[in-house]
């Protein structure tokens, strides 16, 4: 299991994250959903110890070390890979760093994404990067795979062929929590929904929750959005004229 036990964080006066609890399971297919500025970003990042925060991560009862990091993996759009190494350089360093790397998944990714392997990373277009990332995320023989926002720059049809393929591809021990905009393209790809707002989880949902509304929608009442936003903004910029 891999918990988070009242995490919080601040980037100098503003609160990241506000005492967050949060839990996962093996095999769980989570996704993370909250505004621009919620701390999803921040979340996946505390786990795998990329910024200092207050509370505790654990992994199985136990911190997260050096020792057990490599059970995580990490798939950004920042990108963590090495910019001048191709895909395939880095499959050979990926093999020698997690003994758990899975080659046959590799080549059924590359293959799937028509990645050119012996182009240097930074020489790829930026969908293709996304999908080196995502490659690599996925292959690294990890427990829990944190993806953050890993689809940009894919089109539409990648995107719903990637869904499908990674359903077919994740093991009953693997566990993907994925934060995301494309809430309406992922309602039938996870299994429940993390919300979060202003740093605070709001709603931790599970799939039966959006069966008759659809996640959207479901997500805009836990937001209470406002569907006359825009014409109020409108009223407001024109001074209520007609």
């Amino acid at each position: 299991m891999l918990e988070w036990i009242s995490v919080q964080k601040n980037y100098g006066t503003q609160e990241a994250l506000r005492g967050v609890d949060l839990a996962l399971g093996p095999g769980e297919i989570v996704g993370l959903f909250g505004e621009n500025g919620a701390g999803k970003t921040t979340l996946l990042k505390c786990a795998l110890g990329l910024v200092r925060h207050g509370g505790e991560v654990r992994l199985d009862g136990e911190r997260i070390t050096g020792r057990n990091v490599g059970r995580l993996s990490f798939a950004t759009v920042e990108h963590s890979f090495f910019p001048t190494l191709s895909a395939r350089a880095h499959a050979a360093f990926y093999e020698e760093q997690f003994g758990a790397f899975d080659y046959a998944r590799y080549h059924a990714l590359v293959d799937f994404f028509r990645l050119p392997e012996g182009k240097s990373a930074r020489s790829l277009s930026t969908g293709q990067k996304n999908q080196l990332e995502v490659t690599l995320a996925l292959c690294q023989g990890a427990d829990y795979i944190l993806m953050d926002e890993p689809f940009a720059g894919n089109d539409v049809f990648n995107r719903e062929d990637f869904y499908k393929l990674l359903l077919g591809l994740l093991t009953p021990r693997e566990t993907v929590l994925l934060a995301t905009h494309l809430i309406e393209e992922v309602q039938d790809f996870v299994g429940r929904a993390v919300l979060l707002r202003e740093g605070r989880v709001i709603a931790d949902l599970e799939n039966e929750a959006w069966e008759e509304t659809g996640l959207l929608q479901t997500v805009k009442s836990a937001y209470g959005y406002r569907g006359d936003r825009v014409q109020r903004a409108l009223e407001d910029a024109f001074g209520g004229e007609e």
